[in-house]
């Protein structure tokens, strides 16, 4: 038995006491009082008793039917006099009930209090998946009888998206690279590859020893067929088990989905591979590794850098032609130029840039061209754009010259033909006249 249960006793044994010795003046008053300690009670004034306690209903029952027993008043008044005194000790607490005790209050922010913790250990990757579930589930509830063809596709992009978001979300990891190349390439350009392999880009245990001494990635970069799991994705997973180089992206490839692809690549890149630099540069480019490193790591200390050959061609609008833009109407009147941005052939952008594109893909706009694209998505935001005319270098004997002379470009290709013209014949003759030695790439310093 508590302190607080003996002093309600000793309470009801004063009670009977007064009810048996004092005058029927006092009967009134000790009722009274006792409404009124439990209204001060419940405002919290004094630690009296409490309205919905079988101890303090007692108290008053014993309190009213005492005074009966005495003959001091009527049943009736009895009634009238308890129903008065809980009204009138309701007039302090301005509430019927307490619903909660204080160990209940307590136990329940206790429970409130484990499962924030619990929420808080989940796994990001499960709380993201559980996300997009809903989303997709959302969007095919959604989606009327007639739009079945146009939601099976909205699902399979939702669930391409989930899936990319999934990848973003795992930690990020703890080697640290210098720069990732993706080349763009396509089902139809086996020849283009291998020219390449042949001329500037490692291979075997060279291209190991390229990611581990100097921090550098190469791959090229494709999607998948809309048959997913066809003749042509089944001949790029034997090609990429032979040479170890091949990125395939959640993409389904299509020339003009470059855009698209082109941001696939940044997003699949970064979550992969933690660069200072990703590069995209198109599989008709020659390229000086070593070169380009060394142009990169002149702006390491900078931040949201976006390299290239910087232009401003004009806004085609006529159909039909080529690059022709469907939405020149957003860019003023006829005649009007783009803004800058750099030259699709090749261009780098920093970690930060890469991050802002992977984690605001769902909401940057793509345009026809893929260039363009990637320059209205750092519009309005404070990066540096560097023009560096050594990223985009002619064929011999422009780049042959500029290598005499002790000043080697980073990557050549030509004007004419958005690449080099018959790269399949002309890469290796490119390479021997405007390549630099393999000794000039390992003896490059990056990191």
């Amino acid at each position: 038995m508590g302190p607080l249960s003996e002093f309600r006793a000793a309470v009801v044994g004063i009670v009977f006491f007064f009810f048996y010795t004092y005058d029927n003046c006092m009967y009134f008053c000790f009722c009274g009082g006792t409404c009124a300690s439990i209204g001060w009670r419940e405002s919290g004034l004094w630690p009296g008793f409490r309205i919905g306690r079988p101890q303090d209903s007692l108290l008053f029952c014993c309190a009213c039917f005492a005074m009966k027993n005495r003959g001091v008043y009527s049943y009736k008044w009895t009634i009238f006099l308890c129903l008065s005194s809980f009204c009138g000790g309701m007039l302090f607490t301005n509430r019927m009930w307490i619903p909660i005790q204080v160990k209940d209050v307590a136990l329940a922010s206790t429970a409130v209090e484990a499962e924030r913790l619990k929420l808080v250990s989940e796994d990001f990757s499960a709380k993201l998946l559980h996300s997009g579930v809903k989303r997709v589930l959302k969007g095919i509830t959604t989606q009327g009888a007639d739009q079945v063809s146009h939601g099976n596709i909205t699902l399979n992009k939702t669930i391409s998206n989930l899936e990319m978001e999934l990848e973003a979300a795992k930690s990020p990891p703890t080697r640290k690279y210098f720069m990732v190349i993706g080349i763009n390439t396509a089902f139809s350009s086996r020849k283009r590859r291998d020219s390449i392999r042949a001329t500037w880009m490692p291979q075997g245990e060279e291209l190991r020893k390229l990611e581990e001494e100097k921090g550098i990635i190469i791959r090229f970069v494709i999607g998948h067929s809309a048959m997913l799991g066809g003749v042509l994705d089944k001949s790029i997973e034997a090609e990429d088990e032979k040479h170890g180089d091949i990125l395939t992206l959640n993409h389904v490839e299509g020339y003009h989905e470059l855009s698209a692809k082109t941001k696939a690549y940044f997003v699949a890149a970064s979550s992969r591979w933690n660069a200072q630099y990703y590069v995209k540069v198109d599989d008709d480019v020659h390229v000086n590794i070593a070169t380009l490193g060394e142009t990169l790591a002149k702006h390491r200390k900078k931040s949201r850098v976006y390299i290239g050959c910087m232009k401003s061609g004009p806004v085609l609008s006529q159909r039909g032609v080529r690059y022709h833009e469907p939405e020149y109407w957003k860019f003023g009147d006829n005649g009007n130029k783009y803004f800058r941005h750099a030259t699709g052939q090749i261009y780098a952008i920093s970690n930060d840039l890469a991050a802002y594109i992977s984690t605001n893909q769902h909401v940057l706009h793509k345009y026809a061209n893929e260039d363009v694209s990637v320059g209205s998505w750092f519009i309005g935001l404070n990066v540096r754009h560097i023009d560096d005319r050594r990223l985009c270098c002619g064929t011999p004997a422009d780049c042959a010259w500029k290598a005499n002379a002790g000043n080697a470009c980073a990557a050549s290709f030509d004007w004419s033909c958005s690449g080099i013209c018959r790269s399949i014949d002309r890469m290796k003759e490119v390479h021997r006249r405007c390549g630099q030695r393999r000794e000039a790439l390992w003896k490059a310093a990056f990191l």
